[in-house]
């Protein structure tokens, strides 16, 4: 429900202050890049701390106190520093609650991790069409409404079963082990790649929709209906990762991003995007629950932490920096419409480059075992 209000309508607050697209895809970008140094102290903290529940706490908190200082002014300078205090505290929420759920449901294997992101998607959708009606005449209210979901989220973390956190010595050699693990490197290069992709999305898609003629209530439905386009794939989550490839399942999920902004550039009514964010089911949700899903099993489990750390890392850190900011300078240049163009051509070429590699692989493993 709060990214629901920040990442979609935030884009939207910076234009009405008069922000250049520059300005914005750079106040977007260095965010991210301050929590990129961030993620993997807390994702040390959380595997070193005595719960990672506590860590995650103060997260929470952090970021629900630090947006409230928003509406204070509009200078450019105030705002830049203030998004990279936000989201130092923000961007890891996300890799460090998948972290604490996982951990949780190895002692409840009945369970399925699709079924509690359920919750994610549900929440998006909600906040999205109520605030989407609010944000026509009251967006400066984004503010007190994402402090007020994150101290919901301190109040329902305090009913969560404790996550131990593991006493290691091997703070120094955490990254460099999971930089070896090819395969893990492998499905992460292909997600960051149709990451870039999406952080121009979460940057400039507000902007490009209602400079379309869209007006924030329209702006919400198209995030419920991209939203509750996860809920197929969250509902077979399981089913799915047990019997189909992750590696064919990153690779539908980059052809269906180079599609999607594909499609974008060839729309020119705003009611025609609401069918095509069904796509968006097929490639946030998945990348995000296939590779949390790979690193819980993958990864070694005094290191899932920092692993979950390290995927928000380049994905919500890099990507998204990547994609907001040299997207900000393409789209003075060349317009949002041809960058979606080139966004869908960076997908493409993804899916064609590993693609490739995968057939090589499976090739080489079939003459091997020959």
């Amino acid at each position: 429900m709060g990214n629901a209000v920040y990442g979609t309508f935030m884009p939207v607050y910076l234009h009405n202050a008069q922000f250049s697209q520059e300005q914005i895809g750079m106040l977007l970008s260095l965010g991210p890049l301050v929590a990129m140094f961030g993620q993997p102290v807390w994702g040390a903290l959380s595997d070193r701390a005595k719960t990672k529940n506590s860590v995650l706490r103060f997260l929470l908190i952090g970021s629900g106190v630090s947006i409230l200082f928003f509406p204070l002014s509009h200078h450019f300078i105030y705002l830049l520093v203030l998004i990279c205090v936000f989201t130092f505290f923000q961007t890891s929420i996300f890799a460090l609650s998948d972290a604490i759920t996982l951990e949780e449901l190895d002692r409840r294997p009945t369970w399925s991790f699709g079924w509690i992101r359920l919750g994610g998607t549900v929440g998006f959708a909600v906040m999205s069409l109520a605030f989407g009606i609010a944000a026509k005449s009251h967006i400066g209210s984004m503010f007190p409404v994402y402090a007020g979901t994150m101290a919901a989220a301190v109040l329902l973390l305090w009913r969560f079963p404790p996550a131990a956190g593991r006493q290691t010595n091997v703070t120094g050699k955490r990254f460099r082990e999971l930089f070896r693990n090819g395969k893990l490197m492998f499905y992460l290069g292909i997600n960051f790649v149709v990451q870039i992709t999406l952080g121009y999305y979460y940057a400039f898609f507000p902007i490009y929709f209602k400079e379309m003629g869209g007006d924030s209530m329209l702006l919400g439905w198209s995030m419920v209906i991209s939203s509750l386009s996860e809920l197929p794939f969250l509902l077979f989550s399981g089913w799915i990762l047990k019997r189909v490839p992750i590696s064919a399942i990153l690779i539908v999920a980059a052809l269906a991003s180079s599609i999607r902004w594909f499609l974008f550039t060839l729309i020119g009514n705003p009611l025609w995007i609401l069918p095509v964010q069904l796509l968006h089911g097929v490639i946030f949700i998945v990348l995000s629950v296939t590779l949390a899903t790979f690193i819980n099993r993958e990864v070694p489990s005094e290191w899932k932490a920092s692993g979950q750390t390290l995927n928000g890392l380049l994905s919500l850190g890099a990507a998204r920096i990547i994609g907001s900011f040299l997207g900000g300078i393409m789209s003075s240049a060349y317009g949002m419409r041809q960058v979606f163009l080139y966004s869908s051509w960076v997908s493409m070429t993804c899916v064609i480059v590993f693609g490739f590699v995968i057939w090589i692989r499976r090739k080489q493993k079939v003459l091997g075992s020959s």
